[in-house]
């Protein structure tokens, strides 16, 4: 009997070696000089700058004389930047190009680093003087909810010269954007700012994206669907599909300009040091599955909507898949759904189960009886 328990507990514990060693860590992208945080983040893209120039495998410059949708004074070149002694410089200059008074440059990784979820880290020191508006910030890739600010902005960091040592983050979205009053933003005040590298950061997970200074959290913006029942859950979080990453230094504008702008402080230089972003390695370090549904409840304010208390998991949730009637009917990826074609007047059972990033599941919910209007 004794050997028959040692040969058990053996052969469990061989088969649980053999399936931690099959795990394998995420490799970091050989770009980046800090290629992990905490070790669970990995670096998956990097830009160091270290080069002579601009390296066009990972950027690409939006040439525009537009105004950047803020009624900006600078025209966009190809031309405003220089990458040397380990930092990329983006320079603004008084000149009349194309009908501007200023030329800048826009930089984006659009179709060569989009990313979904993750953590951004970059290093920067501000440009000096009124009407500078320097940018680090994020746009969807495919505008999967339509035209902004249906599918969401994220503004890393903001910075405007007039207000010298505040920085600034901020998301748009349909429901909360500065067109309406209703942005979200949180700023910080910081020593030094044009003179010193700061290092700005955001958390971006499913539902939560959390912002940075010097590694001081400053902001959190947070979907919580029981305060967002009027809305469909996209409406004011869309943050579930890839973003690209930008960089500026635009001139004047409707924020950068409210003050007008100083001839005198031309050029201006707003210089990066380094930008890059990690992911969370899910494969090596989920080991739970994501906590049971609770609450499960239908909205008063949203026809048809069903929401719940949002899972919690070891590495994050993934998504949720929403069964009718026993059948998978659709997923989301946060804590909210608005059920489609199914037949008005009818009731159906309606259960929720949370799955992470690796598929581990939670338990089904207690089904909620629903009617189709």
């Amino acid at each position: 009997m004794i050997k028959k328990i040692l040969l058990t507990v053996i052969i469990g514990l061989t088969g649980f070696l053999l399936v931690s060693c099959s795990k394998e860590k995420m490799k970091p992208v050989e770009d980046s000089l800090v290629p992990y945080i905490d070790d669970e983040w990995v670096a998956v893209w990097a830009d160091e700058f270290n080069g002579t120039e601009l390296d066009m495998n990972k950027w690409t410059y939006e040439i525009d004389g537009n105004g950047g949708g803020n009624n900006e004074l600078q025209y966009y070149t190809n031309k405003n930047t220089l990458v040397n002694n380990g930092t990329l410089k983006i320079i603004a200059k008084k000149e009349n190009i194309s009908g501007r008074q200023y030329s800048s440059s826009r930089i984006v990784t659009k179709y060569k680093g989009d990313f979904k979820y993750g953590r951004i880290v970059a290093s920067a020191k501000m440009p000096s003087g009124k009407g500078t508006w320097p940018a680090i910030w994020m746009m969807p890739t495919n505008s999967k909810y339509g035209v902004w600010p249906n599918s969401g902005e994220i503004d890393i960091m903001e910075y405007v010269g007039y207000d010298p040592n505040v920085f600034h983050t901020s998301i748009h979205t349909k429901k909360y954007n500065h067109m309406l009053g209703t942005q979200q933003t949180y700023k910080k005040n910081v020593a030094n700012a044009e003179t010193e590298f700061h290092t700005f950061e955001i958390i971006w997970e499913p539902g939560k994206i959390e912002s940075f200074v010097n590694g001081e959290k400053y902001g959190t913006f947070k979907y919580t669907s029981a305060y967002n029942q009027e809305v469909e859950s996209k409406d004011a979080f869309p943050f579930d599909q890839e973003f690209f990453l930008i960089m500026n230094l635009a001139i004047g504008g409707s924020w950068g300009g409210a003050q007008g702008v100083d001839d005198n402080i031309f050029p201006a230089t707003f210089e990066i040091d380094y930008i890059r972003v990690y992911q969370k390695d899910y494969n090596y370090y989920d080991s739970e599955k994501p906590s049971d549904i609770k609450n499960l409840r239908q909205s008063t304010r949203l026809q048809n909507s069903i929401f719940w208390n949002e899972a919690t998991d070891d590495m994050g949730v993934s998504y949720y898949n929403i069964y009718v009637d026993g059948i998978l009917h659709t997923t989301s990826e946060l804590s909210q759904v608005v059920l489609k074609d199914l037949d008005k007047g009818l009731e159906y059972s309606i259960e929720v189960e949370a799955v992470d990033f690796v598929g581990n599941k939670s338990s089904k919910s207690e089904p909620l009886k629903f009617t189709f209007k």
